[in-house]
């Protein structure tokens, strides 16, 4: 019995083992017919799919940036990366070393180094230049590998750097128009890929174009609004006044107010785009449109014209002035109440020449709270400007539901709103240009791509512009301000306004100097904002510290766009 039971125990078993060996045998002879499928019968669907992983996109260039006269601002070089691959070397190394030390300025000793390291691959060196490269190549190294990448270079330096930005072509990071055109400067005519080995050189086949893999594709050029000349004089007098009054910050804004190119766009603290590497965030940053203030008395422009278009008051108005006036807990007092404590029922002219708080805030009680909202709104205040420039800001425009009689009065004179630069800019070319705002931009754009990007908004109607116009330029003629240009009517406003503290409320000693203004009055080509932040030398007024500087703009912008005079020179 046990004999018999033994013998059916290894019968068992002998069966599994058949029935294994039948199983192995048919996933075997299934695997082998799968195979069969996909590598003859269903090539074509796999044979992409297999191309497609060693593929890559030919190497592309950046286009060049250009100001509107073709000057160039950006463009790319080539470089290269050096790398040494330890699994091809046929030399050891430091007879590596002593073959590449020549071409590469490296001593023999760090290469040798470099080259003992266990890593796979060994960065040798960065930034190759391509003469250099074309030498080593001839040298025939089967372990050295040169990897292509393109060098962002911008032969002006400093100008225009807030505006221009800078490109890290290792991170891909970006600033500035090489961050907003990124997709135009890297668009190419032949968008061509190539099958390429592990260690990246091409794989050549019957439809390869050795012309076209080889020869690196550029991408468009970005053609600026930017006038170098223009942006010259406003970065060299913008940085004469910085260091005289020893100020922290500033900028210049040139921009026609009637199609919204910015002419010139200078910005303090600079830097040289060459070295954003070495720079701060600090500089980096393009404060005028990321950091927000109070505009102060160029602000009254608007309240004005707000009065106006609201029917409050017509050009021929007059408001009662009386020098200082107090709501709640809070005292509202001209600048010069000392001199003039009472000035009484003032017109207009007299409001905007002596920068009545006073009248100004009397003014923005006129209307309702909804009225001078919706006005100040649409003039594009508390909105992004839509500059095609990134990181701006939206400003602060409170809604009306939150203002109480101070709030309202203090908007009056441009305490109650916040704004960065531009939106100040875009909100007055609605007075040079028949009530219409226009969307200031940077880059220069054919009349297709104007259509669909540059807005144009009727913020206050052509009668009030022109209204507002006139009694700004009436204002600068009667004054002795040093914006008073002899040939030229100018349609202008000074500021001054307290700088708050940060992440809290108050205000510091220090201060924001402005003009704002259009020039001729009689026809604006040009508008001009200047702004200085912080001036600690000498008398520190709207007047004295930003007018010096639109003054020599102004002339120097209207000799350079050959602007017509719209008065006569007095003998």
């Amino acid at each position: 019995m046990r004999e018999e039971s033994g013998k059916d125990k290894i019968k068992s078993i002998e069966m599994r083992i058949k029935i294994a060996q039948i199983f192995l045998l048919v996933f075997f002879l299934f695997l082998a017919g799968y195979l069969f499928l996909l590598q003859i019968v269903d090539i074509r669907h796999y044979r992409p799919k297999a191309k497609s992983q060693r593929s890559m996109r030919n190497f592309v260039m950046r286009g060049p940036i250009v100001d509107r006269n073709g000057l160039r601002l950006a463009t790319d070089t080539m470089s290269y990366n050096l790398y040494a691959h330890r699994e091809y070397f046929d030399h050891d190394p430091a007879e590596l070393a002593q073959i590449l030390s020549p071409y590469l300025g490296i001593s023999k000793s760090v290469l040798e180094k470099n080259l003992n390291k266990t890593a796979t691959v060994i960065l040798l060196k960065k930034d190759v230049d391509r003469g250099t490269a074309d030498k080593i190549k001839k040298l025939g190294l089967r372990e050295i590998s040169l990897d292509k990448k393109n060098e962002r270079v911008y032969p002006q330096d400093e100008l225009a750097a807030h505006i221009i930005g800078y490109y890290n072509p290792d991170a891909d990071t970006s600033s500035g128009v090489e961050y907003t055109a990124k997709n135009v400067l890297e668009v190419t005519k032949d968008n061509i890929s190539v099958s390429r080995t592990p260690r990246g050189d091409i794989i050549y086949d019957t439809t390869t174009d050795p012309m076209l893999v080889s020869t690196p594709q550029v991408g468009k050029t970005v053609t600026l609004t930017i006038d170098s000349a223009i942006q010259h004089v406003c970065e060299r007098e913008l940085l004469s006044m910085i260091n005289e009054k020893q100020a922290a910050r500033g900028a210049v804004i040139v921009m026609n107010p009637k199609n919204g190119e910015i002419l010139g766009y200078a910005v303090y603290p600079r830097y040289n785009p060459n070295k954003y590497k070495e720079t701060s965030a600090i500089n980096l940053k393009n404060w005028t449109l990321t950091d927000v203030y109070p505009p102060g008395s160029t602000f009254k422009t608007l309240t004005v014209a707000a009065g106006i278009e609201s029917g409050k008051i017509n050009a021929n108005s007059r408001v009662l002035d009386t020098g200082k006036m107090k709501l709640g807990n809070w005292t509202i007092q001209n600048y010069d109440y000392n001199k003039h404590p009472y000035p009484g029922m003032i017109n207009l002219i007299y409001l905007l020449e002596h920068s009545s708080n006073v009248g100004s805030a009397n003014i923005a009680l006129m209307m309702q709270p909804t009225e001078f909202y919706d006005i100040l709104s649409k003039l594009g205040i508390g909105k992004k400007s839509g500059i095609d420039l990134p990181g701006e800001s939206s400003g602060l425009l409170p809604k009306p539901f939150q203002w109480d009689k101070s709030r309202q009065a203090t908007m009056g004179y441009g305490y109650g709103a916040s704004v960065n630069a531009m939106q100040m800019v875009s909100a007055v070319s609605a007075l040079a240009n028949e009530g219409v705002r226009v969307t200031p931009h940077v880059i220069k754009y054919s009349p297709e791509e104007e259509a669909v990007k540059i807005k144009r908004i009727q913020a206050l109607s052509p009668k009030t512009a022109k209204a507002v116009t006139k009694l700004l330029a009436d204002s600068v003629e009667n004054s002795k301000s040093v914006i008073n240009l002899e040939n030229y009517s100018i349609a202008g406003k000074t500021g001054t306004s307290k700088k708050p503290m940060e992440h809290k409320k108050g205000y510091t000693n220090a201060l924001y100097t402005s003009v704002i203004g259009y020039l001729p009055a009689s026809n604006p080509q040009i508008l001009i904002y200047v702004v200085i932040d912080s001036a600690s030398v000498g008398p520190v007024w709207g007047n004295t510290v930003a007018g010096p500087v639109f003054r020599k703009v102004a002339m120097q912008c209207a000799r350079i766009l050959n602007i017509p005079p719209d008065k006569s020179v007095k003998n």
